[in-house]
């Protein structure tokens, strides 16, 4: 691992390798995102040297295991300019920066219980000059007050916890999801197999999380019935095998 301060050489190879997997399946970034996406790598690498925000085995596979995994939400949904996401869990910042890069003018709002994550995530966004992430302390069960479009999160509880404090927290207001080829030269970046987004204009605000393995009895304990999409049919990659997308409306 790298050391505090100290060149970050090797993982900068890393990262200009293994953006390569984003690029595989997403097309028309800007030079910015790119530059943003690239920059994540050593990033992670340098904080991970310090702070234990992900397990330290999969600092060589970041891009794969926490970065296109984020990205799965957004291969899957098209959030609206303005909309407003609220990342329960975030933990070192997933799927919640991925995500605002992705979506630059969507606002999104991070939320952890343990405040050295968000040192993470606070210095990552300023380096990479995130304009668009927030992030809160607390546990999300006690935010008042505010309301969010969309809330997302990967695989930090069990879906029932996760709808009981999302439910509360969304808006009941007009969709903030569209279909992407109802748009005319959209800049934002396109997955390479649009047939793969969305084809609901009027999707709910609703959860939105990440999941794997049998996900039987925790839907059924849940008492939601979530649309379900397997990422491997995104991302044919062995890793995303029995890895899903859940959207449970509101």
């Amino acid at each position: 691992m790298p050391s505090p301060g100290k060149p970050v050489s090797r993982y900068v190879r890393i990262a200009m390798q293994q953006t390569n997997i984003i690029l595989k399946y997403f097309s028309d970034f800007t030079e910015q995102q790119i530059h943003q996406f690239k920059a994540l790598g050593s990033l992670y690498a340098d904080w991970n040297s310090k702070i234990n925000i992900i397990s330290r085995k999969d600092i060589d596979c970041l891009y794969e295991k926490h970065v296109l995994h984020s990205l799965s939400i957004a291969a899957v949904f098209d959030f609206t300019n303005g909309s407003e996401i609220i990342d329960i869990g975030t933990g070192g910042g997933f799927p919640g920066i991925p995500l605002a890069i992705f979506f630059p003018e969507v606002e999104f709002h991070l939320v952890d219980s343990i405040a050295k994550k968000l040192k993470v995530v606070d210095a990552i966004a300023k380096e990479i000059n995130l304009k668009n992430v927030t992030t809160e302390h607390t546990r999300v069960e006690e935010i008042r007050n505010r309301k969010f479009d969309f809330a997302v999160s990967r695989a930090v509880a069990p879906l029932k916890d996760l709808w009981r404090w999302a439910k509360p927290l969304l808006r009941n207001s007009n969709p903030r999801i569209q279909d992407p080829r109802s748009k005319i030269q959209d800049p934002r970046p396109k997955i390479q197999d649009p047939k793969s987004k969305t084809q609901n204009p009027k999707l709910a605000a609703g959860l939105i999380c990440l999941k794997g393995g049998d996900l039987a009895q925790e839907i059924s304990d849940s008492g939601t019935r979530p649309r379900i999409m397997e990422i491997a049919e995104i991302f044919p990659e062995d890793f995303f095998r029995e890895k899903y997308v859940l959207y449970v409306p509101l």
